[in-house]
């Protein structure tokens, strides 16, 4: 185990107190960063000194920040996301197909566009990998937190979200897609010429149990133009179908299939 002297511990305490980060004065004098972090914390503590996070947060700060980004990022969220915010524990959670790679990178550089300061990192779970964000400010960004279920509160954006939707409805839609939807292949059976003939189609589906997101989903659909109905599956009435040709492809121009 290396003891490091009070000599080094000054010289440490002085360059932080100049303002160098905790990553310089470890690699400058050789000492783990973590050694580092609590003298910070121990020098802060006997000058009584209040420590706060540094924060990037838009809406702390006045920051400008990647309204495209945050469109996905909020769909993403309103899908399968959620937000931890606890005394000591602050993270969003954004919970990805394991099989899907591009799609766990889309997320992971989309929380980083939006606040770039706070770390980020992915958690392998039984079939999926829950990308993760660590920041308290993630509630200021995504107002729709609160206790329980999101389908058992009310969802309703800001007045500043929906100016991000309405700027950006497809990034927002692909969000949403991405998190709670697919595009799928259907077929059905049709009798021609005395024949019975198989037809292929292609479909996007969208379930959430939520009743405002839901409606959130097709209120932006109808603003682009896209043709939908409601299906219910397996006795649920909680899908949105779109499967006319126009929309279809409408939907592949902006969308695609989740990979």
């Amino acid at each position: 185990m290396n003891l490091h002297g009070t000599e080094v511990r000054q010289k440490a305490v002085t360059l932080l107190r100049q303002g160098m980060t905790n990553r310089a004065v470890a690699e400058r004098l050789n000492v783990p960063r973590g050694t580092v972090r609590w003298w910070r914390h121990e020098d802060r503590r006997s000058r009584g000194e209040p420590y706060e996070h540094p924060t990037d947060c838009p809406q702390c700060t006045g920051r400008d920040f990647d309204h495209v980004a945050y469109a996905y990022l909020l769909g993403l969220y309103l899908g399968d996301g959620h937000i931890i915010s606890k005394p000591k524990q602050h993270h969003l959670s954004i919970f990805c197909n394991a099989a899907q790679t591009g799609l766990i990178d889309a997320a992971e550089q989309a929380m980083q566009s939006v606040m770039p300061l706070p770390s980020t990192t992915r958690r392998q779970r039984e079939g999926c990998v829950e990308v993760k964000s660590f920041t308290k400010h993630w509630t200021c960004m995504f107002p729709q937190h609160g206790p329980g279920k999101k389908h058992e509160r009310r969802i309703a954006l800001e007045p500043w979200q929906q100016d991000i939707v309405d700027a950006h409805p497809w990034e927002f839609i692909r969000g949403l897609i991405h998190s709670d939807g697919c595009r799928a292949t259907n077929w059905a059976t049709r009798i021609v010429g005395g024949e019975k003939k198989r037809y292929e189609y292609p479909r996007y589906w969208f379930t959430n149990v939520s009743d405002d997101i839901r409606q959130l989903y097709t209120d932006t659909l109808d603003q682009l133009g896209i043709e939908w109905r409601h299906c219910t599956r397996r006795g649920k009435p909680y899908n949105i179908s779109v499967a006319r040709r126009d929309s279809v492809a409408l939907m592949d121009q902006h969308i695609g299939p989740k990979y």
